[in-house]
């Protein structure tokens, strides 16, 4: 089996590394995490090195594999040491892509190109939901004549800024037999009446500014709507591994970051006399680190690959990935905090801020929980003939 990138891949991933090594400098990055986003010029010059390498065959939005994805995002993540909002746009633009009709967001599409920003924010997750998507209670219902939206949305990233958000909504109009409710999309218009959004104030990941919205009888057009007749949730649930490859992909980058952070003390500090990267316990440490990296690296490639070839055990692969992935990328910047000693729980320490990330991804896109929940009948399945 081989391992290796293909020379294409590998120019990817050099054009990338050069990009996020010349703009994620530390500065750059402290600040950018005060600011809440990245400045226009660095979204543009991503989108423009993005498509530079898509692929000009491909029909999908996105324009290249997930595997190439979520190598951008792995190295990006590396070089800021952050999270970063391009994992959120690529996923939301797989996810419209997927679930729109034919043509119904070709503008925004071609507005992300053009600018570097996506003109929508995604609005799926429920503050009494979480991770349980079918408990989804934001409807749409048509009264006197008149289409109306009613519900809550939590954890939406650019919430109180895009100009518009994709809303998933239960059409409680719509018969159906299957034992999901008809789910569709909305591109409902940010400044219609009765749309309130809240700041949602958290402890990392401060690249990605979250709202809480509320729709209170939003009236929305036919026109808004941007899914096929009857919306389905299997497809969502299919759509929702793209997101876990991407968000993984940044828990790896990151923890990454992490590690050479501490390589790079265990080299250049001593205590009593002696290169702290020479003490045995540090050795173990830095041993043990290299291998989750390796392991998660392996995990992360393979279930991208399996979303992107259609396999049979892509959803096992994508749970077993989002279940170990961000926890191990936790421990890794945990031990790496440790190496740096005090340093290393100071916020002038990116490693600090990794820690920080990697934890909320634990909980983003699914709980570790939940991927259990997910994996443990596919497993049984997996071996009823043995």
């Amino acid at each position: 089996m081989d391992f290796n990138l293909s020379s294409e891949q590998k120019k990817l991933v050099a054009s990338f590394r050069a990009f996020g090594t010349e703009v994620f400098t530390p500065d750059h990055v402290s600040q950018w995490c005060k600011d809440q986003g990245l400045p226009d010029d660095v979204m543009k010059r991503f989108v423009d090195t993005y498509y530079k390498f898509a692929d000009k065959e491909s029909t999908s939005a996105a324009g290249h594999s997930l595997l190439d994805q979520a190598l951008i995002i792995e190295e990006l993540s590396r070089c800021a040491g952050a999270t970063l909002p391009f994992q959120n746009d690529l996923f939301n633009l797989q996810i419209v892509d997927a679930l729109s009709e034919a043509g119904n967001v070709d503008s925004a599409v071609a507005d992300y190109r053009e600018t570097g920003r996506l003109m929508f924010a995604l609005a799926i997750s429920e503050p009494d939901g979480g991770s349980d998507v079918m408990s989804m209670k934001t409807s749409t219902r048509t009264l006197d004549g008149k289409i109306v939206l009613n519900g809550r949305k939590s954890y939406v990233n650019n919430g109180e800024y895009a100009p518009y958000i994709v809303v998933a909504a239960i059409d409680a109009d719509a018969q159906t037999d299957d034992s999901y409710p008809a789910l569709a999309l909305w591109l409902v218009p940010r400044n219609l009446k009765g749309i309130a959004a809240v700041p949602i104030d958290k402890i990392g990941q401060d690249m990605l500014p979250f709202a809480s919205l509320s729709f209170q009888d939003v009236e929305l057009k036919p026109e808004y709507r941007i899914s096929a007749e009857h919306g389905d949730f299997r497809r969502l649930f299919q759509m929702l591994e793209y997101g876990r490859v991407l968000l993984c992909a940044s828990s790896l980058g990151m923890a990454q970051a992490a590690m050479e952070d501490a390589c790079a003390h265990a080299r250049s500090r001593k205590a009593f006399g002696v290169q702290v990267g020479r003490f045995q316990q540090i050795e173990t440490m830095l041993t043990d680190m290299e291998l989750r990296l390796t392991n998660m690296r392996s995990i992360l490639y393979r279930a991208a690959w399996a979303v992107d070839k259609g396999d049979s055990e892509r959803r096992l692969a994508v749970a077993l990935m989002k279940r170990y992935i961000p926890e191990t990328s936790v421990e890794v910047a945990s031990d790496a905090m440790q190496i740096l000693g005090g340093l290393g729980y100071t916020e002038s320490s990116r490693t600090c801020r990794v820690w920080r990330d990697c934890r909320g991804n634990q909980i983003a896109e699914g709980t570790d929980q939940i991927m259990v929940y997910i994996a443990a009948p596919l497993i049984v399945e997996k071996y009823r003939d043995f």
